[in-house]
């Protein structure tokens, strides 16, 4: 298991975060159920803000990976912007409290007609595509903007989550700018902001700062910048001995760098970076309970009370969560086929070594805290589960598990079928 003192095993149990027994949490809110430990949160903001030497930082918390509004407020309490890919999210974010100015709207193929409800509510907007540039400047041609550049990068741990490569759908091409600067002569366009992101889970220092080369390369190109949005792509280790980035030495490489372009540019700019994963992702675990063990001829399976419709990353990137039987601390370690209650090929680990499994025992699922309850669904007609957060020591029910009402609210019978 990844060292993250969310969870640990004390005598013949397992705590999250202020000594809050597993088993209270299962007993009060049921299971399935996500628990997020904030202050776990909390770290992985200090670690960014702590690695780069400047006051000129600004942190856009990526919320697609866990739209909580409780998750968005606890952040804004740090004193992070938003990073937002759709109006919904941006209306979240004004619920939540941020202000306009404090969250990026970086959409992707949407309708002019969204764009327009962006600038009606006044947050930052992030373009990444010409046509939509040139639709923009004809409406808008003073509202300032951030442009999308897609930097021909593979970065990401693997395709589905990188975004900066050639063929790529997000960002507008590094050599097109001559195409960009036209449609921003033409319109007479308030250009503020440059953006790139290659993609997740990144994994040397060295393919983030290549990006960042190539963007500061493209700013001396515009002259009237306020901000540079690095993305992020910051990786979190999902298993023991597994590497995660290095965040001190990406700030001190990153600052050289910066402060460099900054005298060449002839002004300071604002430095943005829109972490989502690194910040949430280890605050977070799924806890499900075991149905049953079916034993085969070569296999031992554990089926759960979930599955891919609670947690679909397995299934959708390969990816790997540490799975723990936390209804035992001690006893043998055999090894299980981990496997959901979906009629589909729900399996969520293969052969891992685990404390010995009964039926009834619970198992928690390590970094569950990003792209997991935001991607669950109703396939099969099953309800999303519940929501926990633990805030100084005290555990909260964020959202309640979802029931036949729910299934049903948006519905509209027929008469007389």
């Amino acid at each position: 298991m990844t060292e993250n003192r969310s969870l640990y095993a004390d005598g013949d149990q397992y705590f999250f975060t202020g000594d809050i027994p597993v088993n209270d949490i299962v007993l009060k809110y049921g299971a399935p159920v996500y628990v997020y430990d904030f202050s776990r949160i909390k770290t992985q903001y200090d670690k960014i803000n702590n690695a780069f030497n400047t006051d000129r930082l600004r942190i856009n918390y990526a919320c697609k990976a866990n739209t909580n509004i409780n998750v968005l407020k606890y952040l804004k309490t740090l004193g992070s912007g938003l990073d937002t890919v759709s109006i919904q999210e941006v209306q979240l974010g004004l619920m939540a409290g941020y202000s306009p100015e404090e969250i990026l709207y970086t959409p992707n193929c949407v309708s002019m007609a969204e764009l327009r409800e962006a600038v009606r509510l006044q947050v930052s907007i992030n373009l990444d595509n010409l046509s939509v540039l040139e639709q923009f400047g004809d409406e808008f041609p003073d509202y300032p903007i951030c442009i999308r550049i897609n930097p021909h990068i593979m970065g990401g741990g693997n395709h589905k989550i990188s975004t900066g490569h050639i063929d790529s759908k997000f960002g507008i091409s590094i050599h097109q700018i001559p195409h960009i600067q036209r449609i921003i002569k033409a319109h007479g366009m308030n250009v503020t902001g440059l953006h790139m992101h290659t993609g997740s889970d990144i994994l040397d220092v060295e393919t983030f700062l290549l990006g960042a080369d190539l963007l500061l390369e493209v700013a001396l190109q515009f002259k009237n910048l306020e901000y540079i949005d690095f993305g992020s792509g910051f990786k979190v280790p999902y298993k023991e001995g597994d590497v995660s980035t290095d965040m001190n030495l990406l700030g001190a490489k990153f600052m050289e760098r910066f402060n460099s372009f900054c005298t060449q540019y002839g002004k300071e700019l604002e430095i943005v970076f829109e972490p989502g994963k690194y910040l949430v992702s280890e605050s977070g675990y799924f806890l499900a309970s075991v149905n049953v063990i079916k034993q085969t001829t070569s296999t031992v399976f554990a089926g759960l009370d979930t599955g891919l419709n609670h947690l679909i990353r397995p299934m959708l990137y390969g990816s790997h969560h540490d799975i723990i039987n936390v209804s035992r601390v001690d006893g043998p370690t055999r090894l299980y086929t981990i496997v959901g209650y979906i009629c589909e090929t729900d399996t969520f680990g293969v052969n891992r070594r685990i404390k010995e499994i009964r039926e009834g025992d619970i198992l928690a699922f390590s970094n569950s805290g990003a792209y997991c309850f935001s991607m669950s669904s109703n396939y099969n007609s099953r309800y999303r589960p519940a929501e926990v957060a633990i805030v100084n020591g005290q555990h909260h029910l964020i959202r309640e598990r979802e029931n036949m009402d729910d299934l049903l609210s948006k519905q509209i019978q027929v008469p007389n079928l």
